[in-house]
């Protein structure tokens, strides 16, 4: 029926427009997150479901084994980190002291792939017999999302494709980040 199809569209756009507020100092993987938790709610509304890919397994245990990878590198430089800070305790070895802070410098960054990484097997693991780009494609306002993305600050290019990006280019150029619907 005509008139179910139109509420399930206004109500999907009310839902995203009220559901999508990451917080400040989120990142943007953090962000895209909670940008999918959001269409995954009107996916759900939509009863727009899909049985798990049969791949699915697969990539996740690869993603698990990234995941235990990083958080090994991220163990060995901290054991690196306290074992050079004991050898330089004595000595003033300037060569020593930069690969220290080589070290140092490189462990928030593996602590930022790890988190990336824990973020993405949290997506996946909730996408998993959720079609998203149906609710993305056929009931949410592009604007919204357009609007969403300059608001905070990320890529549309995390949302929406290339093709999509020129199927939805009106709503690029029209919406910006005060746009309400």
């Amino acid at each position: 029926c005509t008139c179910t199809h139109i509420f399930s569209f206004l109500n999907s756009l009310y839902l995203l427009s009220l559901v999508v507020i990451p917080l400040e100092d989120d990142t943007v993987n953090e962000k895209i997150l909670s940008y999918n938790r959001a269409n995954r709610a009107v996916a759900v509304l939509c009863n727009h479901q899909r049985t798990a890919p049969k791949t699915f397994d697969t990539q996740m245990s690869n993603l698990q084994a990234k995941i235990t990878a990083k958080e090994e590198a991220i163990l060995d430089a901290k054991k690196e980190i306290k074992k050079m800070k004991k050898e330089l305790k004595g000595t003033s070895d300037s060569k020593l002291q930069k690969k220290l802070e080589s070290k140092v410098k490189q462990l928030p960054k593996l602590e930022e792939q790890l988190k990336k990484l824990e973020i993405q097997a949290t997506d996946k693991e909730e996408n998993k017999e959720i079609a998203l780009g149906t609710s993305k494609l056929n009931y949410l306002d592009p604007r919204i999302s357009v609007s969403w993305c300059k608001k905070w600050g990320v890529p549309i290019e995390k949302v929406y494709n290339r093709t999509q990006r020129e199927k939805f280019a009106w709503a690029i150029e029209m919406a910006d980040e005060t746009f309400v619907f």
